[in-house]
């Protein structure tokens, strides 16, 4: 597989010229050092995760910053956050832009010095590992849904070819042993791979901090922060409920998803893509999928994500509302492909309330037709690109 060109890049190219710095944040490995050097060829790139070049930096950050008035991008700057600010009175003189081009894993960190040192000076946007629109357009997709719910989107993995259960367990024990001892003091690091493999099992549900403590061993409190966690090194994310005063009785808890199906296979022990078409929660890896790709589509065109759902306490649910302001786009997923009329119920329901605004509704299924019923787009799986 050759190199692909991220989706990403023209947007980090043209706010380049619009911000004197612009900061990229993602998970390990996902991608951000190669992006930003194929972007910017010309700049040279400091990795702070190397010790000898942290240590000279942080030596004399003046003289680094004098030094490189051409700009440069710095890798992993939340390794020395107080560079936030000699990188703040630089731009500040300087009154160029596109200047500096930092990068960061780990999202509290990096954010923390960055909204003190450069608010106002610096665009952020968030990459992920691949999203299957940009495999789908490199002619690099896996051939079919259940290899790529099985790899996963880690540029490493797929370019290289590497054996996905493999890789991905060194991705956690690097995870667990570097990034989770850096956030938080954590004694007993198998007790946090437990919580990250329970966490995997409810992937694509709501979050009930008291059930996952009672089965993990740990207090709520321990939870949200671990939960926490989590989430600032994008492993997983919370979805939260949308309200549109459809109902008081809808509930407020948020669901988890997991941003990245090839990790969430590891740690629920599926070995082979082959396990996949037979395990009890394949339609949670598929919602998963989805949710990732969503979120991926929009991080990629430099967008937050508005993504939310839909549930009340009778049982309706919409696995996905996408609230752009003045679109509220409606969006299910089935684990079929075989279209059933039954799959437009929650829609319905939905769309049938005094105040709901819906300009789109869609049926994501694993199916290969599209067609429309009752104005609800029916879309294959492999379309997930275009929403």
């Amino acid at each position: 597989m050759g190199v692909i060109e991220r989706a990403l890049s023209p947007h980090l190219v043209s706010l380049s010229r619009q911000y004197p710095v612009v900061t990229v944040v993602g998970p390990r490995q996902s991608g951000k050092s190669t992006l930003c050097k194929m972007a910017f060829p010309s700049l040279p790139l400091f990795n702070l995760e190397r010790p000898d070049e942290r240590a000279r930096i942080a030596e004399d950050p003046r003289g680094f910053i004098d030094a490189h008035k051409g700009g440069c991008i710095i890798d992993e700057i939340q390794h020395l956050p107080e560079l936030a600010s000699y990188i703040q009175v630089a731009v500040d003189e300087r009154g160029t832009t596109g200047e500096f081009i930092l990068t960061g894993s780990h999202q509290y960190q990096l954010m923390e010095s960055v909204s003190q040192s450069l608010a106002g000076r610096t665009a952020i946007l968030k990459l992920l590992p691949f999203s299957s629109a940009e495999l789908k357009s490199s002619g690099s997709a896996p051939s079919s849904l259940h290899d790529y719910l099985f790899s996963g989107g880690y540029p490493r993995i797929l370019h290289d070819r590497l054996d996905p259960s493999q890789a991905l367990s060194f991705y956690v024990q690097t995870y667990l042993e570097r990034d989770v001892r850096q956030i938080i003091n954590v004694r007993d690091l198998g007790l946090f791979e437990r919580f990250l493999r329970l966490c995997a099992t409810r992937s694509g549900q709501l979050l009930n901090a008291t059930n996952l403590g009672a089965e993990a061993g740990i207090d709520q409190s321990t939870v949200r922060e671990w939960i926490s966690v989590l989430e600032t090194s994008f492993i997983l994310t919370r979805l939260q409920p949308h309200h549109v005063n459809l109902s008081k009785r809808i509930l407020k808890s948020p669901k988890l998803y997991f941003l990245d199906t090839g990790l969430l296979c590891y740690l629920l022990g599926i070995r082979s893509s082959e396990q996949i078409a037979h395990h009890p929660l394949r339609g949670a890896i598929v919602e998963t999928f989805v949710a990732s790709e969503l979120i991926k589509n929009r991080y990629n065109s430099g967008r937050e994500h508005s993504l939310g759902f839909f549930r009340d306490s009778a049982g309706h649910e919409i696995d996905f509302v996408i609230d752009d302001g003045a679109n509220v786009k409606l969006l299910e997923v089935k684990a079929s492909s075989t279209f059933n009329a039954e799959f437009l119920k929650n829609i319905r329901f939905y769309r049938a309330q005094p105040s709901a605004r819906v300009s789109q509704s869609c049926i994501v299924y694993t199916g290969a037709e599209t067609f429309k019923v009752d104005d609800v787009s029916i879309v294959p799986i492999s379309d997930i690109g275009t929403l």
